[in-house]
């Protein structure tokens, strides 16, 4: 009786211990590397109240998404810079975009409010809300801004920062731009990934 009593014991810890295992997993962040494929969204809302997917983008050669949000200092530091990065490329007969998508949920960063930021810089690109948070958590993304390059194939060639300084008048490598240059060669650029500065995404943790 009691060698049983053990044995059912052991079975219920080891049950538990498998169910927690597999509660943490689903808890942990996704690491993407480079060369994985881009995951896709589909008809997140943008500031123009229209929907976007990222197979609306498929005559782009290269796509960059850029997750960020209204109240983060850094990501209103990077606006400029963000405005900057599309007109430069914009007139690129290959075909370049940037998405900008906002994943926090707090009353600051409600669709209206991206509207009124939106019009105040006058965002030249689509500015979308990831309201369920999930186009952010299936890229990892962690930190607003983080940026990520993807190629012609949708396969992430960079991910990380902008460039190499959080003061605009100091920077010396714009690894964006070098990814975006690289992945219109079909290449990887010689930096593919960089630590991300900024405020951290607010996930909203899923009760289990």
């Amino acid at each position: 009786m009691t060698h049983h009593l053990h044995l059912c014991c052991m079975a219920l810890c080891l049950t538990l211990l498998n169910l927690s295992s597999d509660a943490w997993a689903e808890d942990e962040p996704v690491r993407l590397k480079i060369g994985d494929e881009a995951p896709s969204w589909v008809d997140l809302v943008g500031t123009d109240d229209k929907t976007h997917s990222l197979i609306d983008l498929q005559d782009k050669q290269v796509v960059v998404v850029c997750f960020t949000c209204n109240s983060c200092p850094y990501s209103v530091d990077y606006e400029d810079r963000m405005i900057e990065f599309h007109r430069k490329f914009r007139e690129r007969k290959e075909g370049i975009a940037l998405i900008a998508i906002n994943a926090n949920l707090k009353p600051a960063e409600r669709l209206d409010k991206m509207k009124e930021r939106a019009k105040a810089k006058e965002f030249p690109f689509p500015y979308l809300l990831d309201e369920t948070q999930q186009v952010a958590a299936s890229y990892g993304a962690n930190f607003t801004p983080e940026f990520y390059v993807l190629n012609k194939d949708r396969r992430i060639v960079y991910m990380g920062a902008l460039d190499d300084q959080t003061q605009a008048d100091k920077v010396a490598q714009r690894f964006v731009e070098l990814a975006v240059e690289a992945a219109l060669k079909n290449e990887l650029p010689l930096t593919t990934t960089n630590p991300a500065r900024g405020c951290s995404i607010p996930y909203k943790r899923i009760k289990r």
